[in-house]
């Protein structure tokens, strides 16, 4: 089954517009279909065959003098020196959609791109479906729990393979290759529980003493393997609001899972009944319907910017968003059922910023769009639907 991505649009466009495509993101997120599919003429090269990465590597010009036009080079961050070729050829050539790249570290390729490739790429992230890409294809359930469970990564769709199945297997396989290849293990098993370390803490606060201290490592070690997840696409970090209303703001960011399926794997929390009454579930919620906008900005090409924001004394927004038009603060709620105390820190917020153009939404877990007088009322299903690709 293909799926039709968000991305698909923008990146059609931004071919017309750039010589480079680079395309990131984790691992079995559909970077390979999906390029497959919009570029059904090109040549597609994986760097990942031993032998064709030795001749990339031995013999650059002769290599891309055989695949200088209309190719797709995936995991091509495997060979660096490429990069600097492709400079020259596309210089010269002045030909838009020459190259496609594609890689599943971030680190790496954005390196590479940023070294040699400036001003001549433009480029994308695709992550696991989004809400809208499922909804599209009719695969999104109306219970957002089911959703959270089985978790949006492309192959779980396409080959049925049970969640619990392919997010195993995705930490064995992908997780610490990746990771491995950007830092040195000696031994796997540390590094195993600061993963699962790192899940009881999503939707918190950041704490790398405290996350170091209780897997037994370095606060160094720590930051080193917590890097390695974010350019692996495991987790991301959440910046607090820039604006000081009071120095009791707190300064540091907020932890979240790009997929709640892998998530919810980590803690070992697999069954649909123990989640709707785990006093977890509202923090699973938030990291799900945070994860979901950020993927919506990447997938349609936006550039809103979001933070989160909360004082010492535990007010807080969930989530702000600052489209370039208003400021929209966010609460969001796992519950059914909606009561005005819900709106307690977005009015909170909104006195203490004193900004007048605020609009307030209540992003929760049924189905019904409302707007009230104290604050819009957002259906979980239809968070991030307003971002769309403009061309």
């Amino acid at each position: 089954m293909i799926i039709e991505r968000g991305i698909h649009k923008p990146i059609r466009a931004f071919a017309k517009m750039y010589p480079i495509i680079a395309v990131t993101g984790p691992r079995q997120s559909g970077k390979t279909t999906m390029l497959k599919t919009l570029f059904s003429d090109f040549t597609y090269i994986s760097l990942e065959n031993p032998d064709i990465r030795a001749f990339a590597e031995t013999d650059p010009n002769g290599f891309l003098k055989q695949y200088n036009k209309h190719v797709i080079f995936d995991e091509v961050q495997r060979v660096p020196s490429l990069f600097s070729y492709i400079q020259t050829i596309v210089d010269e050539s002045k030909i838009m959609g020459q190259f496609i790249l594609s890689g599943s570290q971030n680190f790496h390729l954005l390196q590479s791109i940023t070294q040699s490739l400036a001003g001549r790429v433009a480029l994308f992230k695709l992550l696991p479906f989004d809400f809208q890409e499922l909804n599209k294809a009719g695969l999104l359930s109306s219970d957002y729990i089911k959703n959270m469970v089985r978790g949006f990564y492309p192959a779980i769709y396409d080959r049925n393979i049970p969640s619990k199945s392919f997010y195993s297997n995705y930490i064995q396989t992908y997780i610490k290759r990746d990771v491995s290849e950007l830092i040195t293990l000696k031994d796997h098993r540390p590094f195993e529980n600061f993963l699962s370390l790192c899940a009881t803490r999503a939707g918190q606060l950041l704490n790398l003493n405290s996350l170091a201290k209780d897997c037994g490592i370095s606060q160094p070690t720590a930051k080193a393997w917590l890097s390695a997840l974010e350019s692996s696409y495991i987790i991301f970090l959440l910046k607090p609001y820039h604006k000081n209303f009071s120095k009791r703001i707190v300064k540091s960011p907020k932890l979240y899972f790009y997929d709640s399926g892998l998530l919810l794997h980590l803690l070992k929390l697999y069954n649909y009944e123990r989640i709707n009454s785990h006093p977890i579930k509202g923090s699973i919620f938030e990291n799900m319907m945070i994860s979901e906008y950020v993927k919506r900005i990447y997938h349609t090409s936006g550039d809103a910017d979001i933070w989160f924001w909360r004082d010492s004394a535990g007010n807080e927004v969930d989530l702000i968003i600052d489209d370039g038009i208003n400021l929209k603060i966010i609460e969001l709620k796992s519950g059914l059922t909606i009561t005005p105390d819900l709106f307690k820190g977005l009015n909170w917020f909104e006195n203490i910023s004193k900004i007048t153009n605020l609009e307030k939404t209540l992003v929760y877990g049924g189905d019904d769009n409302q707007s009230r007088s104290y604050g819009n009322v957002l259906s979980w299903a239809d968070f991030g639907k307003e971002l769309k690709f403009s061309e």
